[in-house]
């Protein structure tokens, strides 16, 4: 493809100049979050980056604050879906989930499996593919062990690829698809038209795959007799809270209302609530929350500013936006694919939030807006660092005692995501028609 990019619109720079510390930098941060070298959590990576833009000189202190910044909305989601998910836990609604998904299964791995993943597709489709990372695992572990199941790990990856093979079926069903399209949100029946196919396809495909790679681990026969443990009149308000949660961000993402504010409030008065009545200390809760994940996204926001800056992301907008006009369908599936990949270099939120700018700068056709999110959102099944969910998924798994590496969640990953990927950027192309 020919690209006729003006000779000006590509910044020139010395090998000393600030830019390229930036671009050393922020590399470099991002294969510290990647790779976690020295098994450092991975939001210390990302905050050190940061740190070391300021301290070099290279980002100033108020800059580096207002990249922060922009991220509010997203700490206050993560803060209200964690709370909520830590005290449902707390307050045994995931041991009695986990009991009645047993006793359903009647002994069948294969049953069992399907049935979390269809509970994986609704917790991400109404509570967002990070909710599921955070309030599904923790269920999971605790179902794989009323079963008695030898291999766990089948029914705990569920959680990670269902949360970004679901994520894009509604607006709220992933935070990076409000950063996608900004203050430009198509209405929710625009938005089922464009995406809703793809999805179907996306799941489907995701979860044919997936169980094709776990097909040895599936013929275990499983633990019958389940006694379901009582659910507590607190557990029952956690439970309800979490429903009332869904419904409350359905009605924000209608009113186009930032999410983060309304999840926040309901973790908290959740929390507030149910350790009054059950005379608990909150700290039980608050102690055992990943509040990592906090500075981490923090860390990666200010990254991606410090990048905007340089006249990277304006670049990607000119190249972008010259290829639209020569071949929209091409540059569509081209940039679903190469933001896709892209995702598991950088993470998909800063991925997401380069995206977002170049594609608001370029103006291009609404094709290919749809192809870079579903890039964005079902990219990071091919690795363990892909997105946000999954770095939550590890983090909840790590608390049950639980890991996988880089290597082994590649090698799912590279036969479950590219053609969950390619069937679906072609079912957004079809559905134009």
């Amino acid at each position: 493809m020919n690209l006729n990019v003006p000779a000006l619109a590509i910044p020139q720079h010395s090998p000393g100049s600030p830019n390229v510390l930036i671009w050393v930098i922020a590399a470099l941060a991002f294969a510290g979050v990647i790779l976690r070298p020295f098994r450092l959590p991975e939001w210390i990576w990302a905050v050190s980056g940061a740190l070391l833009l300021v301290a070099t000189g290279a980002l100033s202190p108020g800059d580096a604050a207002t990249g922060a910044g922009k991220g509010l909305d997203v700490y206050l989601f993560l803060t209200g879906m964690m709370l909520l998910a830590e005290v449902a836990r707390e307050e045994g609604l995931f041991d009695w989930l986990a009991a009645l998904a047993t006793l359903w299964a009647k002994g069948s791995a294969g049953r069992l499996f399907l049935l979390i993943y269809i509970v994986g597709a609704v917790v991400t489709v109404f509570l967002s593919n990070d909710a599921t990372a955070v309030v599904l695992t923790p269920a999971v572990a605790a179902a794989v062990k009323s079963a008695k199941v030898k291999q766990p790990l089948p029914y705990l990856l569920i959680c990670a690829f269902i949360a970004n093979a679901a994520s894009f079926v509604l607006p709220i069903s992933n935070p990076a698809n409000l950063v996608i399209y900004g203050n430009h949100m198509p209405p929710l029946m625009t938005w089922l038209a464009r995406y809703l196919a793809a999805s179907v396809v996306s799941i489907a495909v995701t979860y044919w795959t997936l169980r094709w790679t776990q097909r040895g681990a599936l013929g275990e026969t499983l633990e019958r007799d389940v006694a379901a443990p009582r659910l507590s009149a607190t557990s029952k308000m956690a439970g309800l809270a979490i429903v009332m949660t869904a419904v409350v961000l359905l009605v924000a993402s209608a009113m186009n209302v930032q999410l983060g504010l309304p999840t926040a409030v309901a973790g908290i008065a959740t929390t507030a609530i149910v350790f009054i009545l059950a005379r608990k200390n909150p700290w039980i809760v608050v102690k055992d929350i990943s509040w990592g994940v906090i500075p981490l996204v923090a860390g990666l926001f200010i990254l991606v500013d410090a990048l905007d800056k340089t006249g990277v992301i304006k670049m990607i907008g000119i190249l972008l936006g010259d290829a639209a006009r020569q071949s929209a369908s091409l540059t569509a599936t081209s940039a679903g694919a190469i933001i896709a990949f892209a995702s598991n270099l950088m993470n998909n939120l800063p991925a997401g939030l380069i995206a977002a700018s170049a594609v608001q700068q370029a103006h291009v056709p609404d094709q290919v807006t749809s192809a870079i999110l579903i890039g964005v959102d079902l990219g990071p099944n091919l690795s363990i660092t892909g997105s946000l969910a999954t770095i939550l998924w590890l983090t909840a798994l790590r608390r049950e005692g639980l890991s996988v590496s880089f290597g082994a969640f590649l090698k799912i990953g590279l036969l479950v995501m590219p053609p969950a990927l390619l069937l679906s950027l072609a079912t957004v192309y079809l559905s134009r028609g």
